[in-house]
C-alpha cells in the first residue's frame, strides 16, 4: 500500500473514534461523489461497505471503491479539529487542486 491513500495521525485517530462510536471498530469507507467546488468531494461512513483497503493506520482501516484507488493514490487524508467543529482535510503536495473547504479536490 506504499501509493496507496496516507493518513495523519490526526486522522486515524478520528476515524477509529468515529468507527468505535458506529459500533465498527477499524472499520471506515471513503468515497468520492461530484463536488461542488472542484470535482470529487469526500465521503466518508462507518463499516467496511465495499471496495478495497486503501489505508491502515493505528489500529483503523480506511476502505474505498475499487474504481476510485487510482485517484486517491499519493493523497493525504488529514483531520482538523477546533472548539467550532472539525473535519477531514485532503492534501498533496503535487497533481491536485483542492478547494477553499479542504474537503474535494481536482486532479491536474
Amino acid at each position: 500500500m506504499a501509493d496507496n491513500l496516507r493518513l495523519t495521525a490526526s486522522a486515524a485517530a478520528e476515524l477509529g473514534r468515529q468507527a468505535a462510536v458506529a459500533g465498527t471498530p477499524g472499520q471506515m469507507h471513503l468515497d468520492l461523489k461530484p463536488g461542488d467546488c472542484a470535482r470529487h468531494l469526500v465521503r466518508i461512513r462507518p463499516g467496511q461497505l465495499t471496495g478495497v483497503a486503501v489505508a491502515r493506520a493505528d489500529g483503523v482501516t480506511l476502505h474505498a471503491p475499487k474504481d476510485q484507488h487510482k485517484l486517491l493514490q499519493g493523497l493525504c487524508l488529514d483531520y482538523r479539529g477546533d472548539l467550532s467543529g472539525g473535519g477531514f482535510l485532503i492534501r498533496s503536495s503535487t497533481a491536485i487542486q483542492t478547494c477553499a473547504c479542504g474537503s474535494s479536490f481536482s486532479r491536474t
